[in-house]
């Protein structure tokens, strides 16, 4: 199979007949086979009904229902679990992602060997509240990931090779980052294509102000976690041990000056208590550490999700 289309969706049943129709006469204007797999993050209208029909017309369309809604990043990795293409896209199903780039992509996956080429929607139709939050974010991703040939990392539009969804694992929030946790797993062949943006005809935006927030959280939260998710006692045992000898010295200094020149009132100078506070810092650091070693070792699987109905996949 040369293409497998990912769709995450939420509440988009007017849109969906239209992108169906658009993506299949792109997939046989260029003879490619194909699969287009619809995942259902908890819509509340006619989405799943649409799929279901449009599954049944064509074998090729399939459908991964959520019981309720859990999020874009969900639907990603449920999508790609099931994805078989030898390239993997991604895209929005509100029209305003358009397949008629699905073939350049593709050439530039499979012909000049990218790991991963994210779209960049260079000129957006979005409203202010949406596009200068957005600058910021890409901006700072930028900075913090060292990608910086990509001006815009939470464009749905990607393609990637098979291997790499299947190495990466999207969870939380964390879609906006899928280029970050590629190069940190080693796929560093990282493009950019500008692509066409297109107007919302149908339904309205899903972005709210509290997903800028979120989403500078979740990019302080990937960055600790692909740096020291495996070892986190470097980080808190590093931490611990600095404040803990910073602590053991102020006291060593504290029993000097008292032993051997006199000085009184030691326990009622502010440094003593800083000392005992870094003493104890540091031990609850290094524990912390610990203990992040032991779920680290032990974690279980953060990606099950209840799945209601599938549609053309195996159960």
């Amino acid at each position: 199979m040369n293409i497998s289309i990912v769709i995450p969706l939420l509440n988009e049943a007017e849109s969906l007949p239209e992108l169906f129709t658009w993506i299949e006469k792109v997939m046989h204007a260029n003879q490619f086979t194909y699969e287009i797999i619809a995942v259902d993050d908890g819509s509340k209208d006619d989405s799943w009904n649409v799929i279901q029909q449009a599954s049944q017309r064509n074998s090729a369309i399939k459908g991964i229902r959520f019981q309720r809604n859990y999020g874009k990043s969900a639907a990603l990795q449920v999508g790609f679990e099931a994805a078989q293409g030898e390239v993997v896209i991604t895209m929005d199903a509100d029209l305003q992602d358009s397949p008629d780039e699905i073939p350049e992509l593709y050439k530039m996956i499979t012909i000049d060997g990218y790991h991963l080429v994210s779209g960049w929607k260079k000129k957006r139709y979005d409203p202010l509240t949406k596009t200068i939050p957005t600058k910021l974010f890409n901006a700072a991703t930028r900075y913090v990931s060292d990608i910086h040939n990509l001006h815009d990392f939470n464009c749905g539009l990607k393609a990637y090779q098979k291997k790499v969804v299947k190495s990466i694992e999207v969870y939380g929030e964390m879609h906006r980052y899928i280029p970050v946790i590629a190069k940190w797993n080693g796929f560093d062949k990282i493009a950019e294509k500008a692509v066409q943006h297109q107007e919302r005809k149908y339904g309205k935006t899903k972005f709210g102000i509290e997903r800028f927030i979120n989403g500078f959280l979740d990019l302080m939260s990937i960055t600790f976690v692909a740096k020291y998710g495996k070892r986190p006692m470097h980080i808190f045992g590093t931490l611990g041990v600095l404040s803990f000898f910073f602590g053991i010295l102020i006291l060593i200094y504290l029993t000097i000056t008292k032993t051997f020149f006199g000085v009184v009132g030691m326990t009622n100078r502010p440094i003593f208590y800083l000392g005992i506070l870094t003493v104890i810092v540091g031990t609850q650091l290094f524990v912390a550490g610990f203990l992040g070693e032991l779920i680290a070792r032990n974690g279980v699987d953060r990606n099950t999700y209840a799945i209601s109905e599938k549609l053309n996949l195996p159960n």
